[in-house]
């Protein structure tokens, strides 16, 4: 799985990090972003961030 964030949508309320924190972080700018694509093992986290995603920002492809 490939994670990304359409970070011009982002209103940086942190719940992707709070998900899924291997996965997410608010960068300085305020904003999310990936620091790291998931392993097998976060996949279904990711995927509770990306359904959870107040902006739909959060993308996944296989």
């Amino acid at each position: 799985m490939k994670v990304t964030i359409d970070k011009s949508g982002c209103i940086g309320c942190g719940l992707c990090e709070g998900t899924c924190p291997e996965v997410f972080h608010v960068a300085d700018d305020g904003l999310a972003e990936v620091h790291a694509q998931p392993t097998p093992a976060e996949e279904a986290a990711v995927a509770e961030a990306v359904d959870g995603c107040p902006s739909n920002v959060i993308s996944t492809e296989e």
